[in-house]
């Protein structure tokens, strides 16, 4: 609708009028800046070949360069124009360093792959010169775990050889990560540095302490066959008793001889029978331990427990905060154990931690938890009320140094371990 001549406009009106204008500006204004941060982009991608190779230290100089021209410059300093244009001669000097392309075949190995805490393994760099002209020198950088090993390589004919040898600390429980193999070229200022990437990243697992545990002593489980739970079904194996036919019974488990006897159709009735299904959790949150000590003690044992029961034939899960771990083979669950860390408070209670880290699980006859000296039994006996009749409930509290100890509480046995030697015995002695 059209104003009329003379009609005046009221407030209402130059609000709404106002408020269009500025949806209007803001909608270009973000127009333009997702414009330009395209084109920032596909610049930035364009000139990625050329700054990649600028270090850190590199983009420093050219900042002071940039800055000491600027001042001599506005103020005529013609010291700062000398510091300035030597700063920028420095990096044009540097690209030189850069040139250059090499024909590397590099491979690292690590011997062996698998060590147990404590035990020594050595690494293996070897570098080849697969081009036709000899390599200029050039210095090789790997990452080992959380270090960095620098290694120099000298001039190589084509087809010869470079070995490094270097050592991996494997003083505790770990996955080490060796690699990617990078070879550096640059100035010795470090201004410019162009790096290749040779090789992947190679893993050494270094496993926890475990101790050796008795065949069938872990399992706390000693059924082979399936054990006998006070379930009835009508299908199974160990027989209960008869009862009257009902529709939709099998006609297969009708017992014809008691049938012809009484008169009246009568079925069979089993116990139900299950092979043994053992979950071993382990609680990882950080404030759980008194120390990482503790902490390290409490892997060695869930790893102990967990290498005994796969190799006692028995289905097992084991699990954490972080993660579930394999047990396929006893090699495998170590790997995973290897991987297992401190972490902080992820769930409100223990309890809620074992509900969530076992509702996909098939019912347990055992469960086994493992935690530290600063969670309270009365946690442990939380786990207990998760589960049915059937199942048994063991607690494993690690106290570093205390004496190794095995209490009832009520329907959960509690066993205090103070140290890892100790738990071949603390296992003979359970009874659920």
């Amino acid at each position: 609708m059209t104003a009329e001549p003379g009609a005046q406009t009221t407030p209402s009106q130059t609000r709404i009028a106002f408020r269009a204008v500025g949806r209007s500006l803001a909608a270009s204004a973000r127009s333009i800046a997702g414009r330009l941060a395209h084109v920032a982009r596909a610049v930035a991608e364009f000139c990625a070949p050329v700054t990649g190779v600028v270090s850190t230290v590199g983009w420093l100089v050219l900042a002071a360069a940039a800055v000491s021209l600027v001042i001599a410059f506005t103020f005529g300093w013609i010291e700062f124009a000398f510091l300035g244009f030597t700063l920028l001669a420095a990096v044009l000097v540097s690209v030189a360093f850069v040139f250059g392309r090499m024909h590397f075949r590099v491979g690292i190995q690590l011997q062996p792959a698998r060590v147990v805490a404590g035990e020594r393994a050595f690494g293996r760099l070897l570098v080849t010169n697969a081009g036709a002209t000899p390599s200029a020198p050039s210095r090789i950088e790997l990452p080992v775990g959380a270090g960095l090993a620098e290694f120099v390589v000298p001039s190589l004919a084509p087809d010869a050889e470079h070995e490094e040898l270097f050592a991996v600390p494997t003083n505790r429980r770990a996955v080490i990560i060796a690699g990617p193999a990078v070879s550096v070229r640059g100035d010795q200022l470090g201004i410019l540095r162009r790096m290749v990437r040779w090789t992947d990243p190679v893993e050494l697992f270094v496993h926890p302490v475990t101790a050796r545990l008795r065949p069938s002593a872990a399992g706390l489980v000693r059924d082979l066959e399936g054990e006998i739970t006070k379930v009835i079904t009508n299908n199974d194996i160990s027989f209960h008793a008869l009862r009257a036919y009902e529709p939709g019974d099998a006609l297969r488990n009708v017992h014809w001889r008691t049938s012809a006897r009484t008169g009246q159709l009568m079925v069979r009735q089993y116990e139900e029978t299950r092979r043994s299904q053992l979950v071993l959790v382990q609680v990882t949150e950080r404030a759980r331990y008194a120390s990482d000590d503790e902490f390290e003690l409490a892997v060695s044992l869930l790893a102990s427990i967990g290498v005994q029961v796969i190799r006692d034939a028995t289905r097992l899960a084991v699990v954490t905060e972080s993660i579930a771990l394999r047990t396929a083979t006893p090699t495998v669950l170590l790997d995973d154990s290897s991987r297992i860390e401190p972490v902080e408070r992820r769930f409100p209670t223990v309890r809620d931690f074992v509900r969530d880290a076992t509702k996909r699980l098939p019912a347990p006859s055992v469960v086994i938890a493992v935690g530290g000296s600063l969670l309270p039994v009365a946690e442990f006996r939380s786990i207990e009320t998760l589960f049915g009749a059937d199942t048994v409930t063991i607690a494993f509290r690690v106290e570093l140094g205390a004496s190794s100890t095995i209490t009832k509480v009520a329907g959960t046995t509690v066993v205090t371990v103070g140290d890892l030697a100790d738990l071949p015995r603390l296992v003979r002695r359970v009874r659920p």
